[in-house]
């Protein structure tokens, strides 16, 4: 049998998946670096690319290291800011009182379960979140996670990027072609062909002519144009779990240059539906997400509109050019086939809550960095991991959303009640939740070091949202040494909270440090 080796990668498609996945995989195997591999990426010059995933997870700091990419000029290029996390409000009820899911673990969270502690009353009628990390007080004061002396993607407190998606894609762009010796083509995919075992061969292409290679890789959005169209992969539907399949995004602009820049995503629950509202340096993303079958298009711009006048600005929707977004939340029965993966929209795509558009971008492009197959003798192995692997990740997506639904007691419409039916529940979620109520998550439950939501995220939501675990008869029969240590723990998180509250700045004030000075450290 022939070895096709792999030597040429051709990435279908560019935006941010295309060019994230491009830079992670020619990082590691660039020709300049004597590996061998050639990354060619084909773009058509004629597909707007989607542009709103906004918001990151702490993890793109270490992708934009390893890509070579200094953290001031990210910040500077992309106008981003820094996410700590995201504030909920109204997902409990109407008017209730905003809860936080916040990037820091627990304090001492390998040690003590705190959550354990907070739920026997040690920790004082205060929120969990308040009671376990200090980045609760960071992001209520408004501060930013670090000072401008700290080194590059070092923090104080943990945190992730809010990004402009069309400047980001433009500086992949230039550290790929520039940096990483990545080939960059404007040509439109019209057909493609495939050898006698119906592996891909090449892409045909309108300007361009034949592009070959040995691996290709899909990211040309909801087209899907080579694992979707051309192998006909199905998609695995979730419209019955979680509802929404559309949003309405605006571009709000500040009313001025020193407006404070909010340091996490707001996400606040509506009728039918939840506004997120990001704060990047020059302007707000701000969008609503909702479900067709509940609501429609006009009643969506007028919530949005009201949402605006709600929030500071007193003109609305006015001159703002909203943007519709259907989508069919879900994601592909297989994610490689033969010689093409999948990643990004073509991949799949679940409403945009807890933001894992573009840290499923990273983890599948560094599956595949991290398991390159040499030839074709290993590449269905590989394949038949990668698609077991992101399954799994799909289906913890998917419960992990739907537990926010779930535990709302809203009851102003029938999105809600319907989004706790227990037929909507996956069998997965209905299980934990019943473990849930009798014993707190923790580290030990999370099966994989790379959790896309380890325990310390469920222990966010679900005791923000008013969840009651009961004391399990370890902890009820907990040592006083462990009692000692936890109540340490939480005196020692509030001593942390004043501290930082003292000298981290305001995050607007820390954005213009690094727009207006030239610093090697940041």
């Amino acid at each position: 049998m022939a070895q096709h080796d792999i030597k040429d990668i051709v990435i279908v498609g560019g935006g941010t998946a295309g060019w994230l996945t491009a830079n992670i995989i020619a990082a590691r195997f660039c020709p300049e670096k004597g590996r061998g591999l050639q990354v060619t990426l084909v773009e058509s010059p004629n597909v707007p690319t989607v542009g709103v995933g906004e918001g990151t997870w702490p993890s793109m700091r270490t992708t934009l290291k390893d890509i070579g990419i200094a953290e001031a000029d990210f910040i500077r290029s992309c106008d981003a800011s820094l996410k700590q996390g995201t504030w909920f409000k109204d997902w409990i009820t109407t008017g209730d009182t905003p809860y936080y899911h916040p990037f820091s673990l627990p304090e001492g969270f390998d040690t003590v379960n705190l959550a354990e502690h907070w739920l026997a009353g040690a920790a004082g009628n205060v929120p969990f979140a308040e009671a376990v990390t200090p980045q609760y007080a960071v992001c209520e004061l408004g501060r930013a996670p670090k000072q401008i002396g700290i080194p590059n993607y070092a923090y104080t407190v943990n945190y992730g990027y809010h990004l402009d998606a069309g400047k980001f894609a433009a500086l992949l762009t230039k550290n790929a072609t520039e940096k990483l010796g990545v080939k960059h083509l404007h040509a439109d995919v019209v057909s493609v062909n495939t050898d006698e075992n119906g592996y891909i061969t090449g892409v045909v292409t309108e300007q361009a002519g034949e592009i070959c290679g040995d691996l290709f890789i899909d990211c040309s959005g909801f087209q899907s144009l080579l694992l979707g169209q051309h192998y006909g992969t199905e998609q695995v539907s979730v419209e019955s779990i979680l509802f929404n399949n559309a949003a309405v995004a605006v571009q709000v602009p500040y009313p001025d240059e020193t407006t404070p820049i909010a340091t996490t995503t707001h996400s606040t629950a509506q009728k039918n539906g939840w506004v997120w509202d990001i704060g990047l340096q020059h302007r707000r993303g701000v969008g609503h997400v909702f479900s067709k079958d509940f609501q429609s298009h006009e009643e969506t711009l007028q919530v949005l509109d009201q949402y605006l006048k709600d929030t500071g600005r007193s003109k609305g929707l006015e001159d703002l050019n909203p943007r519709l977004l259907s989508f069919d939340p879900g994601y592909r029965e297989k994610f490689w086939v033969k010689n093409c993966l999948g990643i990004g929209l073509s991949a799949g795509f679940i409403e945009p809550l807890e933001a894992s558009a573009l840290v499923l971008v990273e983890l599948s492009a560094a599956a595949l960095a991290n398991q390159m197959p040499r030839d074709r003798s290993d590449m269905t192995v590989i394949a038949d991991r990668f698609n077991r692997e992101f399954e799994g990740r799909w289906s913890q997506i998917i419960d992990f959303l739907k537990l926010h639904y779930v535990l709302s007691k809203r009851d102003d419409s029938a999105y809600w009640t319907r989004n706790r039916a227990p037929a909507s529940i996956p069998d997965t979620l209905q299980e934990n939740l019943i473990v849930w109520a009798n014993r707190a998550p923790w580290y030990h439950d999370d099966l994989r070091r790379d959790e896309m939501f380890p325990a310390a995220s469920y222990q966010y939501v679900l005791y923000g949202m008013g969840f009651e675990s009961r004391l399990t008869f370890d902890a009820l029969r907990s040592s006083e040494d462990k009692r000692s240590m936890a109540k340490q723990l939480f005196a020692e998180t509030q001593k942390k909270a004043q501290k930082y509250g003292q000298f981290l700045p305001p995050t607007r004030f820390l954005m213009n440090q690094i727009r207006e000075q030239d610093f090697a450290r940041i």
